[in-house]
This record gives C-alpha cells, structure tokens and sequence, in this order.
C-alpha cells in the first residue's frame, strides 16, 4: 500500500495509517524515520489499541531538540562540543564569525523542522573560514534556525544504543565506525560491534532519564583522537541505519521492543558477539569516491583513518572475511540491494 509523504503530507499520512492499522487489526505500530514519529505520535489514541513503543511528542521533541539535548548533557557532566548559537540570520551581525576555530560545523537544532506549517529535513554541512561560513548562512532558510556553529571534532565515531521501557534497561549494544561518509565523518558504512563502555552507557542511560525516555535510542559520540575524550554528538531516538549490525551480533533490538510493548516481562538482557562487523557496499563505494574529492582543509581526516588501500580491502575481501554481514544485501531478500543499485547509478 502506497500512503502519502510523512514530510511533506504529514495530516495525510497519519490519516492512511490510521485507515491501515484498523484494516490490518494491526497490535504494534513502528513508525521508523524521524519525520514518520513526528506525524504518528500526534494521533496515538486513534490508533489504539495498537500500541506506539515511543514516548510522547513531547519527550520526542525535547530529544530531538539538539540545544536542549546538549545543554541537559552538560549538566550530566557528558563532555560537548564548544558552540555558538544562532538563533536567526540577523543575527549573525553581532557576531564575529573570524574568531570561530575552523573548520567549523553547521548543524541545526533539528533534523526535521516546520515553519508555517511547512516541515524540511536539513542537514550538517561545514565551513572552511568566515566568508564561506557567511555565504552558507546567507543560503539557509529560516526554517533552518536555530542553528549551532560547533567545534569539529576529530576522531572515529561511537555508537551506544539502549532500549529501555518502564524504567528498565532491556537491551543494549555499542559499535565503533571504521569507515564513514564522508571519510572524515558521517554516515557509517562499515562498522564492528565493541563491548560497551559501561560508564558511558550509565551516563547515556542518565541522560535519556531526563526526557523520560521510553524505546530504543542511539546515542553517538565522537572520540577525539587528539586526546581520547568522547564527545557527544546527538541522540536518534528511532531505528538507527547500522540496525542490522546489532542484530546480526545478537541483539534484536525490534523484537525486544515489540515484545516489550506486548508485556513480556523477560528478564534476562541479550549478550552479543564481539567483532561483528557490518558493510554497507554502496556507502562503501560513497567513502572510497570521498577520499579522492574531499578537501583536506575542509574535511581532515582522524589520525587513525584507515588508509585508502584498507578501505579498498574492506570493499573487495569482506564477502570473504567470515565475521563480515552484509547490511542490505541479503541472497535471500535482494530486492533492496538491486532498488539501491538503482537508485546509486540513478545519482551519477
């Protein structure tokens, strides 16, 4: 069934999932973008008794609110990136942008934002010096604000997802990136299951307590190669994109969340295995293309990237390499490789 854009058309969307969950007497609705939540949580109760395992729009938005998630981890005593805030463009004269550290990062307090009525994803981009920092604010919207200029941190990339329901702690898993894109940070594409930092993984439970948070969340940090210290970069309080990775590794953070919602009461937490690694061949094909055009005094690359020649052993051995999985492509579903496939030569 082919329902309306959740962005763009997010009243309409809700509605024909509203249609489609009475229709398929569904019990467990999961909404699984940021921009599906935003419009499936505003009509909960006309969905019931389907159960939503998300909290309510009003922790989801607070979450997601990156202002809001930074300052509460301050005070946590979780290290952040230095930032200033722009609150609109007209403010941007008061500043003065030559005495920013660059490289710097433009990130805006929201991934999925709405001005009149109007939603839009936007985005993380950078800027070199102050005029090229000028000209990209001079090009965003209004719906773009607030926005916060950060430090760039450089270091690999960290991941420590949980999923807690009525204030217990059901699973968890950790991840460190091995390759992104960009190179010099992004999107994973190729990445291997860590045992977790047990302080980390209390300070990130503490942190999503704040909210009140109920599901599954993934909270990414980057550790700075320069001195060791994670910093925290953001919370997707959803489904995250290396899913499969947690699940290959032995945690099936859907099912769990399902069951969960359900009212099982299991007790006991999923171990997982140690250097699962999963690949994601187009993103890994993205890396390898960002490496020839990136600009170092824009896109520096961490001390311990790994060098061009590994990233193309990565690619080519690892349908060799036994503790290597396949993010998309799977033999016995390959329909979503062949769409992707698609879509990638599609973009050229």
């Amino acid at each position: 069934m082919t329902v309306p854009n959740a962005l763009k058309r997010p009243i309409e969307f809700a509605d024909a999932i509203v249609a489609l969950v009475a229709a398929e007497r569904a019990a467990v609705v999961l909404p699984i973008a940021e921009q599906s939540i935003l419009a499936i949580l505003p009509v909960v109760t006309r969905l019931s008794p389907a159960i939503v395992p998300f909290p309510d729009l009003a922790a989801f938005s607070a979450l997601t609110d990156k202002e809001r998630l930074l300052e509460e981890a301050s005070r946590l005593g979780i290290a952040v990136p230095a930032q200033e805030i722009v609150r609109d463009f007209s403010s941007v004269a008061s500043m003065d942008l030559s005495q920013l550290r660059y490289p710097i990062v433009l990130k805006p307090a929201r991934s999925v934002s709405e001005r009149a009525g109007v939603r839009a994803t936007f985005s993380v981009t950078y800027a070199s010096d102050a005029s090229e920092l000028q000209r990209k604010l001079r090009a965003l919207p209004p719906a773009a604000f607030p926005l916060l200029l950060q430090q760039r941190v450089v270091g690999p990339g960290m991941g420590i997802f949980l999923l807690l329901w009525d204030g217990e702690l059901k699973a968890q898993f950790a991840h460190q990136r091995l390759s992104e894109k960009p190179p010099s940070g992004g999107v994973s594409v190729y990445r291997e299951s860590v045992s977790i930092d047990e302080g980390l993984r209390d300070l990130s439970r503490a942190l999503l307590d704040r909210f009140g948070w109920r599901g599954v969340a993934m909270v990414e940090y980057k550790r700075d190669s320069a001195t060791g210290q994670p910093y925290l970069m953001e919370v997707n309080g959803r489904f995250w994109g290396s899913l499969q990775l947690a699940i290959d590794a032995g945690v099936d953070f859907p099912q769990i969340l399902v069951a969960s919602a359900l009212g099982d009461r299991t007790e006991e937490m999923p171990s997982y295995r140690v250097g699962v690694r999963s690949r994601w061949w187009w993103g890994q094909i993205d890396n390898l293309v960002g490496r020839v055009r990136r600009s170092a005094a824009i896109d520096p690359l961490p001390p311990d990237t790994r060098s061009t020649g590994r990233a193309v052993g990565d690619l080519l051995l690892g349908p060799l390499r036994r503790a290597d999985y396949e993010e998309v492509l799977r033999w016995t579903d390959p329909g979503p490789f062949w769409n992707e496939t698609i879509r990638w030569i599609g973009r050229r």
